[in-house]
Order: structure tokens, then sequence, then C-alpha cells
């Protein structure tokens, strides 16, 4: 079991005294709002799919859904590690305080925007949910420019390359483009997974070591680089091919690197550690989702649709819940060790993965029951984490430091 409460990303400098625990790090209020948005969205999708809620005429209802997922939930949990991450890499503080909770708003009227677009005037819609990474953006790039992070200025080229995916979903919402909004998304994805390989690669090897006491646990930085690497071809085939086996090759290949990279991590030693076992159950799951989008590319037997929910629910499922609540112990000054109801969650995510996932392709006739089991189980996956995080993510640190 693992013991240590030391930061889990690095030393962490000395911020500015804040008002409230919340407003002391990136991560506190932001991993509580993933949380807490991810147990309402699949609901919401949920009763849309059931008839329940109408539909949308700003964007479409799967347009809705998959742009909350990315840019609400999938962007808050990014926001968090970032803020708090950049901050210990460079000795500099991100966001604190005030101008914290005021990014906090932003992301807020980006969501509350999204929901009520029909509501608002022209343009409005856009101009509140494009105001956040901005704000993200500079926020982490001042430290890193300061210190000259070279090796981490990758975050500030995968955040501009979000934000430019989602203007192009408003783009074709507003009227200006037509037909972008799919590979818009479809490149968002890639890009947040391309995030995972590249933060996995740093940090999974270096948990493993460290929780298991396994010596020879060793990440491998030659094999990290060429997956990355081949990760940004496959999301600029995305992009530019017009043949989906230019992209569906690039992905095996990717799978194909990721597996093999992490082959000294010690997967097999972390059955007992949940802490541990999440995070590589969603490493996993990247390199299941590319195999499938390379098999949806060659063939029908697999749904181009079925290869992108292993790598949400599964990959980004099963990582942001594992990174959320390991770093929201080490960095609240608590020991790491799961408890029952957090372990609880981590068993759900992968449930609500593997039913998305393999429940249509066994039997597609029961698609829509697979869909609302998935659901259900993510949706109560994260509001586990919520009710035992909250009380965590808003109190002072027990040992008395700063964050």
């Amino acid at each position: 079991m693992m013991r240590s409460s030391l930061p889990l990303l690095g030393r962490p400098p000395d911020p500015a005294r804040t008002t409230s625990a919340l407003a002391a790090k990136g991560f506190r209020p932001f991993f509580l709002l993933a949380g807490a948005f991810a147990a309402l969205l699949l609901p919401i999708w949920m009763l849309t799919l059931a008839g329940v809620l109408g539909g949308a005429r700003y964007v479409d209802a799967m347009t809705w859904h998959a742009h909350e997922m990315i840019f609400g939930f999938s962007l808050a949990v990014l926001a968090g590690f970032l803020l708090t991450a950049v901050g210990n890499w460079t000795g500099r503080e991100t966001l604190v305080g005030r101008p914290l909770m005021a990014a906090c708003g932003l992301w807020i009227a980006g969501r509350a925007a999204m929901a009520g677009a029909d509501l608002l005037p022209r343009g409005v819609p856009a101009l509140l949910d494009l105001a956040f990474v901005p704000v993200l953006v500079v926020a982490i790039a001042r430290p890193l420019v300061a210190t000259r992070s070279f090796r981490n200025f990758v975050m500030i080229a995968a955040l501009s390359v979000l934000w430019l995916t989602d203007l192009a979903v408003h783009l074709d919402a507003l009227g200006v483009t037509h037909g972008i909004t799919r590979r818009a998304l479809l490149l968002a994805v890639d890009v947040i997974v391309l995030l995972m390989i590249v933060v996995s690669g740093r940090i999974l090897p270096m948990f493993t070591k460290n929780g298991t006491g396994i010596a020879t646990v060793h990440g491998r930085p030659a094999l990290d680089k060429a997956a990355i690497g081949a990760m940004v071809v496959t999301a600029i085939s995305t992009v530019l091919s017009t043949d989906a086996r230019i992209g569906g090759a690039a992905a095996g290949i990717t799978a194909l690197l990721v597996v093999i990279r992490a082959w000294t991590w010690g997967t097999r030693h972390t059955a007992r550690t949940p802490l541990l076992w999440i995070l590589h159950a969603g490493h996993a799951w990247i390199a299941v989702g590319l195999a499938m989008r390379t098999a949806a590319a060659f063939s029908s037997a697999v749904p181009a649709a079925i290869a992108t929910h292993a790598l949400t629910v599964g990959a980004i499922g099963a990582l942001t819940l594992g990174m959320m609540a390991r770093v929201g112990l080490g960095h609240t000054g608590r020991a790491l060790v799961s408890s029952r109801t957090v372990t609880a969650s981590f068993v759900l995510v992968t449930v609500a993965a593997l039913t998305r996932v393999a429940g249509p392709l066994l039997d597609m006739a029961a698609y829509r029951t697979f869909v609302f089991a998935a659901g259900t189980a993510w949706t109560l996956a994260f509001l586990l984490f919520v009710v035992v995080y909250a009380p965590l993510l808003t109190a002072r640190r027990p040992d008395g430091k700063p964050g």
C-alpha cells in the first residue's frame, strides 16, 4: 500500500495566501467541477436519447454531447492538472485566489452558454465558450516561457489546437463553414489522447516504481518519443486525409508503440493498488481504442464510433478519474491510499467502458440498452468521486502546508 503524501507533480512553489482552500490550487476547483459535470452530463444525455429532453437548434444533440465531454469535462480536468503541474514544474504560480475562481467562472459560463445556446443572441454562445482556453494558455505560458521550460511547450501547442477545434465547431454551428464539425471533434479527441500519452509516459513508471517498490520498473524515453510522434501523425491524418485507411494505419502503429513502451512499467504488480491499476487500465484503453480505429478503417465489423468511445469512456474516463483521485490525495497532504468508495468508482468507470465498447459489438440490437447501462455506471463513478473528494478539495491541508 502507498503511504507517501509527497506531491505528485513535482516540488510546489510557495503560493500567495488565498481566502479559501478551494482557491489555493488549480486542481481543487477544477477537479470538483469536472467530477460534478461528469456526473450530470450523462444523465442529461440519456434523457435526451430517451426523448424526455428536446434537441437543440444551435448544435444537434450528438454534437452537444461530444462537445461537452471534450470541452467541458475533459478540459476541466486538463485545466486542473496543468494549473497545478506547471506551477510545480517551474516554481512559479499559475492561477490562485480570485483569478483562479474567475477562470472557473469562465468555464461555467461556457457550459451554461452551450446548454442554453438557443436562448442567446447569435454568436454569444461561441464567445462565451471560446473565452476559457486563451486564459488557460496565458496562465500556463507565462511561467513556462519565463523559465524556458521548452519540454512543456507541447502543452501550449495542444491547448491552442483544442481551441481551434472548438472554434471550428462554432463556425459550423453559425453557418460560416459546413461539414467540419465531425473532423474537428475527432481531432480534439486525438489531441487529448496525445496529451495522455505524453503525461502517462512521464509519470506512470515513476508512480508504479514508488508505489510498488519494484526496482526494475522503468520508462523508455525513446519509445515515448516514438509513440508521441506516431500519435501526431494519427491526429494530422484525421484532418488532412480523405482515406480512412491512412489514419487507421497510423493509429495501429501508435497502439503498438503504446503497448511496447509499457512493457517495463510493472503493470502486473499493480493489481492490489487501486490508485495504480486504474491508471494502467486507462493507458491500456489508449491502445485498445487506437487498435479498434485501425480495425474500423479496414473492416465494417467494427464501427468507428465504438473505437472513439474506447478512447473517451475507456482511456479518458479511467485516466482522468485515476489522476484526479491521486492528485487530490497527494496535493491535499493525504496518504496515497484509495478508500473502498473510490475503488468502487474505479470499478464502475471500467464497467462503463467495457459495457459501452463490448456490448454493441456483441449485440447491436441492444445498443441503446448498453448505452444506458454504461451511462449509469459512468454517472455513479463520478458521483462517488465527488462525494468523497468534495470535503478534501474544499478543506485546508491537514499538514498546514500551502496549496
